[in-house]
């Protein structure tokens, strides 16, 4: 039987997040999706972000998770998810405590993430 390689969904990397309670693990599993991500021919990317990822348990990783998707989407010239609308945070988050990359995203986080209520910069992003 021969396994063919399938590329991380932003649903997979919902279960992988909600199985890790470790921030910096959960990070290093959305720069593994990213990674899989920008292998993947232009044509296929979209299908990656459309099944509805499942509740994380956190909040602020779901938000982050449709920030992400409607991000990418935007890139591609295509509207978000339908899924992704919903996520959004009351009160805005910053996942580094560092006061430098806190200004560092409230200068840089890309449109998408500031409408959801996250505090990414693009060049974190960009670095992943």
């Amino acid at each position: 039987m021969i396994m063919r390689y399938q590329p991380m969904t932003i649903a997979d990397l919902a279960v992988h997040l909600a199985r890790q309670a470790d921030e910096k693990t959960r990070w290093k599993h959305v720069w593994a999706f990213l990674e899989e991500y920008r292998w993947e021919p232009a044509g296929r990317q979209p299908a990656l972000l459309q099944e509805e990822p499942a509740p994380t348990g956190d909040e602020q990783w779901d938000a982050l998770l449709a920030a992400l998707a409607e991000h990418l989407a935007a890139r591609l010239d295509q509207a978000p998810p339908q899924w992704s609308r919903s996520r959004v945070l009351a009160t805005a988050w910053f996942p580094s405590s560092l006061p430098s990359k806190r200004m560092e995203a409230l200068v840089w986080a890309p449109a998408a993430f500031r409408k959801h209520g996250v505090y990414l910069s693009a060049r974190d992003l960009e670095a992943a």
